[in-house]
């Protein structure tokens, strides 16, 4: 496997190619490059299989180079920032690790890059980046896909088949047909800023829920909305008083 680091911090780049080869002890590693200008060259000389890549170069973004058509391969991000844009690349096939590296995480990510690969297949893992990036460079905002994990495979699911996300031990996606799968994300927060708000809603704490799936809602005595889903695995969902006037605005548009 060719591995091509981006990466414009000396210190951190020398730290990463360590923890790189004592994970990836097979594979050939080209880097670190500093540059936009640079990492062109490098991905079309060395092709590599998979990029990990800062967010900031020393002479821009490393978007810019994903953004102009350049994508060969899947990647992995690190940065020192946990921004909603990077918060998007969790998605799609996609890992992002927050600086200092650590070589858990790092694991972590690679294990996810060798069994998506394998499940996936490049050419829909590709098809998936780019219309990541499309989708960034053209200002789109919300996510239309999830992978979650069932058992030991990875499904794909599009939005409208979701039914909503629910925060037990770990964050799980609820499909239409009633089916829970467990997701990647460390908290329903991630997950709210991807979702589109006409179409999903943050319930409470526990739950973020989706409008075309609603079944049934009716007021308690002290104000509360109590919402009941179409999924029977869903149970009945609480939204305090505080929030019913907002939940009430949101459904009706």
């Amino acid at each position: 496997m060719k591995i091509l680091i981006l990466e414009d911090e000396h210190l951190v780049a020398q730290s990463l190619i360590k923890l790189v080869r004592q994970l990836e002890p097979d594979a050939e590693i080209e880097g670190p490059v500093d540059s936009v200008i640079d990492a062109k060259d490098a991905l079309s000389n060395f092709n590599p299989d998979l990029v990990i890549s800062d967010i900031q170069l020393s002479d821009g973004i490393s978007l810019d180079v994903f953004t102009e058509g350049q994508i060969k391969c899947p990647i992995i991000f690190t940065t020192a920032y946990n921004e909603y844009a990077i918060r998007a690349f969790k998605v799609n096939s996609i890992d992002y690790l927050l600086k200092p590296i650590d070589k858990k995480e790092l694991k972590a990510a690679l294990d996810k890059f060798h069994e998506l690969r394998s499940k996936l297949g490049n050419d829909q893992y590709l098809q998936q980046l780019g219309e990541l990036f499309s989708d960034l460079k053209s200002g789109k905002k919300y996510k239309d896909r999830f992978t979650a994990h069932h058992g030991r495979n990875i499904v794909l699911i599009h939005s409208k088949e979701v039914a909503g996300f629910t925060k037990e031990e770990v964050i799980y996606l609820v499909h239409a047909d009633g089916k829970k799968y467990i997701t990647d994300y460390r908290s329903l927060d991630e997950i709210e800023e991807l979702l589109d708000p006409e179409q999903f809603y943050r319930a409470n704490r526990q739950y973020i829920i989706s409008l075309p799936q609603i079944d049934t809602m009716r007021s308690d005595e002290t104000g509360k909305v109590i919402v009941r889903l179409k999924p029977q695995s869903f149970p009945e969902i609480i939204v305090s008083k505080e929030k019913a006037a907002a939940f009430r605005k949101w459904v009706e548009g």
